[in-house]
């Protein structure tokens, strides 16, 4: 049984990026980075579509703003030091209409309060920017960028592994043993023993969570964000990221175009339940997955709450003539022919009991375990800050 300081549950960009602040911290200590698939970011980090995000959107003072605010300036920092392709593009926020002015004012406030550069633009000063998109209005941010996570995950692990650490792959967690002197965390591959488990399992964190003795505060619905990618007669529709004012009761930011690092343009993505925590595509079905879905009372009360837009979102999933009407919304030129089918995503997104969607990131501990238990967009951009969040909570357990 090998043991070590700390044993670090997940090998997406949390997980790796917590491994790689508590290595620059301790660098005396030992890490083991357990991951569950054959190769590192495999799910919600491999899927990612590589937005840095500036933080407009969120209440100011939450983790979510106070995190991506200090992980996007960190990401850029690391990507400078250490070659990783990276572009602060800017994008627009766009209103479409009057109604969406009043909406599109309180994330200008929001960005105001959160230190973001952005600025109130009119339809001229739009088209300059985008001349293919529709708006009366938009914010425009600057310093918005996309960058290559993938990229920054295979650094993060290469740091890592130069210290005493090492990092694990093909090893799914089966259980955790709390002794009085260490817990034993179980995997096919063997067992680790440490003094402290941090779970950032991602799709499975509440899983890991229970594994560990503790009753997380909600549980993980998966949402598949489904897209599609612009034909490259069509790309220069999108000069870089156009998003719509977002419906404020939903932690989703709507159907919007995004370019990519790599010269891609993604289009979506059109959010619907998916049937399997990895379930990527339409016809993937766990039916344990499933069945735990559909019997948790938060989400029943979410569905009953919400069910006309998660009857819009389905009926965008089966037909495409009405997903691309909804991008039309904001590019009238697109049309059907200019788009093909591109990779979809899921988004681990934590649902209370009482039916509400967790809109901030969420982070729990004892003295055994430290649990991530909701961390969707923008952990990408914030990871390095999530890491140093978790690193510092530490502070007294290994000073």
């Amino acid at each position: 049984m090998e043991t070590s300081d700390v044993v670090i549950i997940g090998g997406g960009i949390v997980g790796l990026a917590t491994a790689y602040q508590f290595h620059n911290k301790y660098p005396a200590k030992s890490i083991i980075l357990l991951e569950k698939e054959n190769q590192l970011a495999d799910h919600q980090t491999g899927h990612n579509s590589g937005v840095l995000h500036s933080g407009i959107y969120y209440k100011p003072g939450s983790l979510k703003a106070i995190n991506c605010r200090n992980g996007k300036v960190a990401m850029e920092k690391f990507c400078q030091e250490n070659g990783i392709d990276y572009d602060i593009c800017g994008k627009v926020i766009v209103a479409l209409n009057q109604a969406q002015l009043p909406a599109m004012e309180r994330i200008f406030e929001r960005g105001q309060a959160n230190g973001v550069n952005c600025q109130v633009i009119g339809a001229e000063r739009l088209r300059e920017l985008e001349p293919h998109a529709a708006g009366i209005q938009a914010i425009h941010v600057p310093e918005s960028g996309i960058v290559n996570y993938r990229q920054v995950c295979q650094k993060l692990a290469a740091l890592v592994q130069m210290g005493n650490n090492r990092i694990v792959t093909g090893a799914k967690v089966t259980g955790i043993e709390h002794r009085p002197d260490q817990s034993i965390v179980k995997t096919p591959i063997g067992e680790f023993a440490t003094s402290l488990i941090i779970n950032c399992a991602g799709l499975h964190c509440d899983r890991v969570t229970k594994m560990g003795g503790q009753e997380p505060d909600a549980k993980i619905v998966p949402f598949r964000g489904e897209y599609f990618e612009l034909k490259e007669e069509a790309k220069h529709f999108c000069r870089n990221l156009i998003y719509p004012v977002p419906d404020p009761n939903f932690p989703f930011l709507g159907v919007h175009f995004t370019r990519m690092i790599n010269g891609a343009v993604e289009c979506g993505p059109n959010a619907v339940l998916a049937l399997a925590r990895e379930g990527y595509s339409k016809t993937k079905v766990n039916f344990g997955d499933l069945f735990e879905s559909l019997t948790y009372p938060g989400f029943i009360r979410m569905a009953t709450k919400h069910w006309s837009m998660g009857l819009g979102e389905m009926w965008r999933s089966f037909n495409k003539k009405a997903f691309v009407r909804a991008l039309q919304k904001l590019i009238p030129e697109i049309q059907a022919k200019h788009l093909e089918p591109a990779p979809a995503g899921i988004r681990a997104q934590a649902v209370s009991r009482d039916g509400t969607l967790v809109d901030d990131f969420l982070i729990k501990q004892d003295d055994r375990m430290v649990n991530v238990l909701n961390a969707p967009s923008p952990a990408a951009t914030a990871s390095l800050n999530i890491g140093q969040t978790i690193i510092d909570g530490l502070a007294e357990r290994f000073s």
